[in-house]
């Protein structure tokens, strides 16, 4: 998958971004997350909790966030973040975040790899504001803000549930693989190795 042949997207005027692993820098490790929580190897880790007892899944997600929390001040911003958010503003587009984590863990982390001053506290979406992905809910509320259709819009992710998040609202998708391997290209329109390249392309077109 490569970022060439549609000038569509650099016609997008509002572009929602995954934030671990997007914009930062992937230092999760979600199968250490799970062992420690004692939960199903494999399986998304919200989704387990859910099916908890109530009272077990209270004291886990307070585990949850401890751990989290600790990503969040050691978070690193992906290479490209800042000048890719910096063009998209200096373009006048709507930029978001749309994550799994929750919210103050969010600002935590944006605060740690220098970008929390490109968002508006408002445009910061996390599980604690909407239905987690691959749930669109979150894509869908920030459109009614922007007051703008799907058609406008790009998700940029790293991950299979950020990409079906906005194949599920109607927006394009951008899969960002430091990799290369992009296991998950059915749910993208695009792939990219770094955010970089989307600059290098948008400053292109």
């Amino acid at each position: 998958m490569h970022l060439t042949g549609s000038e569509s997207l650099a016609n997008r005027t509002c572009w929602v971004f995954d934030m671990d692993g997007t914009l930062t820098l992937g230092i999760h490790d979600f199968e250490e997350i799970r062992e420690t929580l004692g939960l199903p190897v494999g399986s998304p880790i919200l989704e387990s909790l859910r099916r908890l007892p109530p009272d077990l899944a209270r004291a886990k997600h307070q585990q949850l966030r401890d751990i989290e929390m600790d990503f969040a001040h050691r978070a690193t911003a992906q290479p490209g973040a800042h000048e890719l958010l910096e063009l998209l503003l200096s373009q006048g587009k709507q930029i978001a975040i749309l994550t799994r984590n929750g919210k103050d863990i969010a600002h935590a982390t944006l605060d740690a790899c220098g970008l929390i001053d490109f968002f508006e506290p408002t445009l910061v979406l996390s599980r604690d504001c909407h239905a987690p992905k691959p749930e669109p809910d979150g894509i869908l509320a920030l459109l009614n803000a922007w007051e703008s259709a799907p058609t406008a819009a790009v998700m940029v992710g790293d991950y299979k549930f950020d990409l079906m998040a906005g194949q599920r609202a109607g927006t394009t998708t951008v899969y960002i693989d430091p990799a290369g391997e992009f296991v998950w290209s059915d749910y993208a329109d695009y792939g990219v190795r770094s955010l970089k390249s989307v600059v290098n392309w948008l400053e292109k077109t």
